[in-house]
């Protein structure tokens, strides 16, 4: 027997079962079977661009790009002139149409309350936010650190700086206070998102009240 101690590492797990989704459920969706995912799979491998420009012409844009890809290796840009924003695509356009009325976020607390949003009432908590963030002077290009727990206003946070195009960075929660000032720093952010409190795994986690400026 080696002294050596062995480098490699075995798994004993092996599972092989499959579990197909109830037939309506696969009917609905959007790849409807592992044959699909399988041909747009081999697509996107045989032309990487023409795949992307496609499925990118689903969205709307403020103005179209001029190149699909730039590759200068180690560094790609994608959608080289395009004008796009996230929260347009996925609040403002469902607004003329039969979504809006849908659910667009559900969110169930660890305490057990129930919260859900369409598209129409998440768009509204989304703009009345982000002209808050204007309001206190964060402009676009302004970083935001967010350090909240899992709740719908995080949600709303996020798109709100999407809307005004101010970067956020999300700080885990479990970091301790001196983690999240360093990460304040590195991203230079002009301000933090709070919260007085939140729930993790039963416990309520104390946070910060206010939006440091």
């Amino acid at each position: 027997m080696s002294d050596t101690p062995s480098t490699d590492i075995q798994s004993t797990l092996s599972e092989k079962r499959l579990f197909a989704p109830p037939s309506d459920f696969s009917a609905r969706a959007q790849v409807k079977s592992r044959a699909d995912y399988e041909r747009l799979y081999d697509e996107a491998g045989r032309d990487p661009e023409a795949f992307w420009a496609h499925i990118a012409r689903e969205l709307d844009w403020f103005e179209p790009w001029k190149k699909v890809l730039e590759w200068d290796a180690p560094w790609a840009k994608w959608f080289v002139g395009g004008k796009i924003n996230l929260t347009h695509n996925c609040l403002d356009r469902h607004l003329n149409s039969w979504r809006k009325n849908k659910a667009a976020l559900i969110w169930e607390g660890e305490p057990g309350e129930v919260r859900t949003l369409t598209y129409q009432q998440l768009h509204a908590e989304v703009s009345k936010f982000a002209n808050v963030l204007k309001f206190l002077g964060v402009k676009k290009g302004d970083r935001v650190a967010i350090y909240m727990g899992m709740s719908p206003e995080l949600a709303i946070a996020l798109l709100a700086c999407a809307r005004i195009g101010a970067p956020h960075t999300v700080v885990f929660g479990g970091f301790s206070s001196q983690a999240l000032v360093d990460r304040i720093t590195d991203s230079q952010a002009v301000c933090v998102l709070t919260q007085d409190g939140s729930y993790r795994r039963g416990a309520e986690v104390k946070r910060c009240g206010t939006a440091l400026r």
